[in-house]
């Protein structure tokens, strides 16, 4: 089996079904957004360092690391800019359920989802751009695809920026009908989101099947490194262990949604990277409850156990 076709593999999706999986993405934006307060901003002001040094890990950190990452692994070129994009998106919609599972500091999943989703307009056109033009192989299928930052940051700006506003004025001025909505609201919107990746995955069955093999390993190393680069920052700048938990679901679980919409806007399904971004929506799941049950072994200690609502 020659497994360098997997760089010329496009997977098959229409533009009706990118319209709507950026709906989904848009809809579960939305959801999290009506949990979001001007609060969390202001808490982010108030308390930022560790809101301050999630952001550094999972920006400016994550996507170096992953450069480096790509020069000892070695893998195809589609899947090196797999990685690279997934590095360079802000943290998943899971990742405050996930900090809640693992007794993080919920507050500070809560401002990190928030000011990510803000700093991700600007930040995931720039890493994929930067990082992605510094491999040679990954930059050569960049200027294939003829990748415009501006285009991405119009996208991004589209599916997480404006359900942020909306949702947040929601719970602004309708608080009421945000907090009766906002449970059913992000159930439906997540059951819809997975409802449409199955539906991706299934129209590419027989490529899925071929080559998601050779990208586990990849996605594990990988993911792996994002849990550990979030709570070993932490640690490193002294922050509690609640605290540290929070960053680390919040680097380690990534909005593999949005890259999936970029991959098939922007990249037309490119076979390594579809895949892989695919099997990271899947794994980050199995990999954020195991790192809760982790951390869960692991008994706070008394003042911090005290914290927890």
């Amino acid at each position: 089996m020659d497994l360098v076709i997997i760089d010329q593999v496009r997977l098959n999706f229409n533009p009706t079904g990118i319209a709507i999986i950026n709906a989904a993405i848009g809809l579960m934006m939305l959801g999290v957004a009506l949990e979001l307060k001007i609060e969390d901003f202001k808490r982010v002001v108030a308390s930022p360092k560790a809101p301050l040094i999630g952001l550094v890990a999972q920006f400016i950190l994550l996507p170096a690391l992953t450069f480096v990452l790509i020069l000892i692994i070695k893998p195809y070129p589609s899947i090196a800019l797999g990685m690279m994009l997934v590095a360079a998106c802000p943290g998943g919609n899971l990742s405050n359920i996930m900090t809640y599972l693992s007794k993080g500091n919920c507050a500070v999943s809560i401002s990190m989802t928030a000011v990510s989703t803000i700093a991700a307009i600007i930040m995931t056109p720039f890493n994929i751009s930067f990082w992605g033009s510094m491999n040679p192989e990954t930059a050569t299928i960049l200027k294939q695809v003829s990748l415009n930052p501006w285009d991405v940051f119009v996208t991004v700006f589209l599916i997480l920026g404006i359900p942020l506003m909306v949702g947040m004025s929601v719970g602004h001025y309708l608080p009421d009908l945000a907090q009766k909505i906002k449970k059913p609201f992000k159930i439906f919107s997540l059951v819809f989101f997975i409802i449409i990746v199955c539906g991706a995955i299934a129209a590419n069955w027989q490529y899925f099947m071929k080559y998601v093999g050779i990208v586990m390993l990849a996605v594990f190393i990988h993911n792996a490194l994002a849990l550990n680069l979030g709570y070993w920052s932490g640690k490193l700048a002294r922050l509690d262990e609640r605290d540290c938990r929070a960053v680390s679901i919040e680097v380690g679980i990534q909005n593999s949604g949005l890259g999936l919409v970029l991959v098939f806007g922007f990249f037309d399904g490119l076979g390594g990277m579809a895949i892989l971004v695919a099997w990271w929506g899947i794994w980050h799941i199995i990999a954020g409850l195991v790192t809760a049950a982790i951390f869960n072994l692991k008994k706070l200690p008394e003042d911090q156990l005290n914290k927890i609502s």
